[in-house]
């Protein structure tokens, strides 16, 4: 709501700068302006991007030169999208690559034993599991991924490791000594939820968002400044 918010106040003051026959390119910088002061609104870097890009990126394919495209053009990249990004996914974060040593210092917090099964829940393209791979070379690493082309170029990247197609909210997670999750502040009360399942002992990680509800076991700012939040099961709760 926030970035439609703000593409539709860039409009309304471009066409408003365009009624009194203000300058093209003053109009533009005034509405692209907009979207960038709205921006701040956004709780992420990739969230304050597409607030402030919409409205240039709106109005570029909105020129004359578009005009003679056909209109079933526009539903390739639709179709990708819904691809990468499936409509029951939504709930969900989007593709956020876990940085390859974010990782690095868990096993100081938490350590786990050899052949222990780690989940990375929404796995992507495979970051998460390379810097799992990274922090624990001994560990059964397993991903999950609801989006076919994202699990297929995971597996070609990940090829150590189980990575399967699904939905990771509906896998039973009581068989894991660890799962790590790199999601949205919005999904973190329904990650605390399913991580009742965890038996005693097992760990529940998450890059960058805490799990409000929870007291932390550990926690950890890692290399490039995200936070590393560590849960260790039967969890204390806030």
């Amino acid at each position: 709501m926030p970035a439609v918010l703000a593409w539709a106040l860039a409009w309304l003051v471009f066409k408003a700068m365009g009624a009194v026959n203000a300058p093209w390119v003053l109009a533009l910088a005034a509405g692209s302006a907009v979207g960038v002061a709205w921006s701040v609104f956004g709780d992420t870097w990739w969230r304050r991007m597409w607030i402030g890009a919409g409205f240039p990126v709106s109005l570029l394919l909105t020129m004359p030169a578009l005009a003679a495209v056909p209109a079933w053009v526009w539903l390739v990249p639709l179709a990708g999208l819904l691809l990468i990004y499936p409509v029951n996914a939504w709930r969900d974060a989007p593709l956020f690559p876990t940085p390859v040593d974010a990782l690095k210092e868990a096993p100081n917090y938490a350590p786990l034993l050899a052949g222990s099964r780690i989940l990375d829940a929404g796995c992507g393209l495979g970051d998460g599991l390379l810097a799992l791979r990274q922090a624990y070379p001994r560990a059964r690493l397993e991903g999950i991924e609801y989006a076919l082309p994202l699990r297929l170029l995971c597996a070609l990247r990940c090829p150590w490791a189980s990575v399967c197609q699904g939905d990771f909210w509906r896998v039973d997670w009581s068989v894991y000594a660890m799962v790590y999750l790199f999601q949205r502040p919005e999904s973190m009360d329904r990650a605390v939820k399913k991580a009742a399942e965890l038996p005693a002992g097992a760990w529940l990680v998450s890059l960058e968002f805490e799990a409000t509800q929870l007291h932390p076991t550990a926690k950890y700012r890692a290399a490039g400044g995200k936070m590393v939040w560590l849960y260790q099961a039967p969890f204390l709760h806030q």
